[in-house]
């Protein structure tokens, strides 16, 4: 059974009920407290159990216990967590790498207490990713290393109560989200431009591939999107920036599907084209175009 499965069935269970229906699905479990995140076993989420008997003694004892749930390859699921707080939040960011392409995939999503968001993700068994959190972003990941709540917990805030519950289940295929490639996305590190940006001189493509392929991780998207916006704006079409630029993007370590997405979306961007639409809520976001001069910019 998925986990978009588990999750409509047992949304308005008690958490002990539900706590069952995730283990016969195979997804180990946990308590945390009532009320709250932390949790109630001396392991954590390492203590996460499938084990029925296990399950029905923590809810015997701890009946209005929370439910956690591992994340990563512990259960097969991975979440990026949209946050909300105060007036800011991870939706801006998350939509900007929804019209890039980057989180398509997903199995489900959750409203969580805050307001916020939590995309599920099936893991890659054979490249599990780790937590990271992009604080200026709003956005965090919860791989392997770490666990989120799941509905039907309830969690106290400064309102009273708020429960996570199911918003969406997605009807496409799922697949396992490039944690990387989102975060460098999102959360670039500063880029060095080349030189002959700063003299106002029409690009070299061969000088571009040369900066792209010198690039580090962090700054591995942010960068090829601003090498292929220079070349756009120049009035190359899409076909010769992506020859001219794809090879040395693939040399990084850059999954053709990314520099693909990537070079699409700079091309779209440096013409002043309108993005694609998003039929989600994040559909209003607004998008920034690629302006010229000296600094990388992001879709």
């Amino acid at each position: 059974m998925a986990i978009s499965d588990v999750l409509l069935s047992t949304g308005r269970m008690p958490t002990g009920n539900a706590a069952l229906g995730f283990a016969r699905a195979g997804i180990p479990v946990f308590p945390c407290i009532a009320g709250g995140k932390r949790p109630l076993t001396r392991a954590g989420f390492h203590d996460a159990s499938c084990d029925a008997d296990q399950l029905v003694a923590w809810w015997t004892r701890w009946p209005n216990a929370n439910l956690g749930v591992p994340t990563g390859s512990a259960s097969g699921i991975d979440v990026v967590d949209v946050d909300v707080a105060g007036e800011t939040s991870g939706f801006t960011a998350f939509g900007r790498a929804a019209r890039a392409g980057l989180v398509d995939g997903e199995l489900a999503r959750v409203r969580t207490p805050s307001g916020g968001l939590h995309v599920y993700y099936p893991t890659s068994p054979s490249r599990p990713q780790r937590c990271w959190q992009a604080a200026a972003a709003h956005i965090d990941f919860r791989g392997t290393g770490g666990y989120v709540l799941v509905p039907p917990s309830i969690v106290a805030n400064g309102d009273g109560a708020a429960g996570y519950r199911l918003f969406a289940v997605s009807s496409s295929d799922a697949r396992p989200i490039d944690a990387e490639s989102l975060r460098d996305f999102i959360d670039p590190r500063p880029v060095r431009e080349p030189m002959s940006s700063a003299t106002g001189s029409a690009p070299d493509p061969a000088r571009l591939a040369g900066w792209v392929g010198r690039l580090q991780q962090g700054e591995r998207n942010h960068g090829l999107f601003w090498a292929a916006c220079r070349l756009a704006e120049a009035g190359y079409a899409s076909s010769d920036v992506e020859a001219a630029l794809a090879p040395a993007a693939a040399g990084i370590g850059l999954p053709a599907w990314e520099i693909a997405t990537t070079i699409r979306s700079a091309v779209r961007q440096a013409k002043g084209d309108p993005p694609r639409p998003v039929h989600d809520i994040w559909s209003s976001t607004p998008t920034r175009r690629c302006p010229g001069g000296e600094s990388p910019c992001l879709p």
